[in-house]
């Protein structure tokens, strides 16, 4: 598993890791199942407080995708979101096309990011800055 922190990114650490976990999940690198490195060597690895990925791993065990097993550590549940509505999927979406609107980009022109990035998802082992790995 490759994690990275851009101090230069507004969002908090924590949300980059969930974002970047998810990624991983999305794209069958990370399958159900399969373990997390601990709280603390992610924390090692990338020089931040344990909390931060604490914070992270939880969030991402609210939204059912990772599991705590005693003994096992963390591993992932599922490849699904749980619980999730359409329309509440939608608004982030939704949100990131606004602003891609606002900055000035043509329809085709966002639709060709769009593709782009569904691309980077269906790539497996993508690289990263700063990583973390298990």
């Amino acid at each position: 598993m490759f994690l990275a922190v851009d101090l230069n990114d507004n969002r908090p650490i924590y949300q980059q890791l969930v974002e970047q976990i998810k990624a991983l999940i999305a794209r069958g690198d990370l399958r159900e199942g399969m373990a997390l490195p601990s709280v603390r060597q992610v924390a090692a690895d990338l020089g931040v407080n344990l909390n931060t990925v604490a914070i992270a791993y939880r969030e991402l065990q609210d939204q059912g995708l990772l599991a705590v097993r005693h003994g096992a550590g963390t591993v992932v549940a599922s490849r699904r979101l749980t619980e999730c509505d359409p329309g509440e999927l939608a608004r982030p979406l939704r949100s990131a096309l606004t602003h891609l609107v606002l900055a000035g980009l043509s329809k085709a022109a966002i639709k060709q990011l769009v593709q782009s990035e569904l691309e980077k998802l269906d790539q497996k082992g993508a690289s990263n800055e700063r990583v973390a790995s298990p």
